[in-house]
């Protein structure tokens, strides 16, 4: 497989890893999203102790209000925090 693929292919397999565990296989919920950001994404964005910041983070994700966070969601958050780290690394 090709970086992009297996970049895609472990984008992939990262929400698979958390969608389901309360509910919906095919969605995160609050409490997966928040366990996904502490494990997956905490060296980026710091441990979410702030309930009130992950209900912001969450409500702003659930595009279509229903509760949950999809993939074309979630993809949509790794896309802005990937396009957010470019930016840094091209200013250093």
């Amino acid at each position: 497989m090709s970086q992009i693929q297996q970049g895609m292919a472990l984008l992939i397999a990262a929400f698979h890893k958390y969608s389901g565990k309360e509910g919906d296989k095919h969605t995160l919920t609050k409490g997966e999203l928040k366990d996904m950001l502490n494990t997956e994404l905490s060296d980026i964005l710091g441990k979410s102790g702030d309930q009130g910041a992950l209900d912001k983070i969450f409500k702003d994700l659930d595009a279509n209000a229903d509760g949950t966070v999809d993939f074309q969601e979630y993809i949509t958050l790794v896309a802005c925090i990937t396009m957010l780290c470019n930016e840094f690394f091209k200013k250093k």
